[in-house]
């Protein structure tokens, strides 16, 4: 699994993790693994973030609330979009995949498998209601870009799945 934080200074890690991904509430954006660095730079703090998705609408609510997040602490924020490396579903770090789950979003399978299941050709993605797999895609998209919509053949519950990025 890729590092997920590789340059936060540790000082702000507190600060970044009450920091929710505006799309998924239960999630931090350190849990997403948007976050790639934060470092001290004179009086302020560089914060770099790489979206989920080019384009994602979602990332100058993350970084306006980065920003919030350390004024309210005193500290001046300074956001960097960063493009590359893209951001991968590797990123998102186990707490955030149970999260995912336990809000009704089936985590992110592996490239492989996330392409059968997109295909219609296996039924793995597992329902977050009631596990099983008895699933089908309804949609290659799902409430954003980044997800497909699919229904429990069992429950009858529809549900979000994380597409896989690498």
């Amino acid at each position: 699994m890729t590092t997920t934080h590789p340059h936060i200074d540790p000082a702000f890690t507190e600060i970044l993790e009450s920091v929710s991904d505006p799309e998924i509430p239960v999630l931090s954006i350190m849990e997403m693994g948007v976050v790639r660095s934060a470092e001290k730079n004179g009086n302020v703090v560089e914060v770099s973030i790489t979206p989920t998705y080019s384009g994602c609408p979602a990332m100058d609510v993350i970084g306006d609330d980065i920003k919030k997040a350390f004024a309210e602490k005193g500290i001046e924020a300074k956001i960097k979009l960063v493009l590359s490396p893209a951001w991968t579903t590797d990123w998102i770090t186990p707490k955030g995949r149970k999260a995912l789950e336990d809000y009704g979003i089936a985590a992110p399978l592996e490239p492989e498998a996330d392409i059968e299941a997109l295909l219609g050709n296996k039924k793995i993605v597992p329902c977050p209601q009631c596990g099983s797999h008895n699933t089908k895609m309804i949609s290659q998209f799902g409430s954003t870009a980044c997800k497909a919509f699919f229904q429990c053949q069992d429950c009858q519950e529809p549900f979000d799945y994380f597409k896989c990025l690498k």
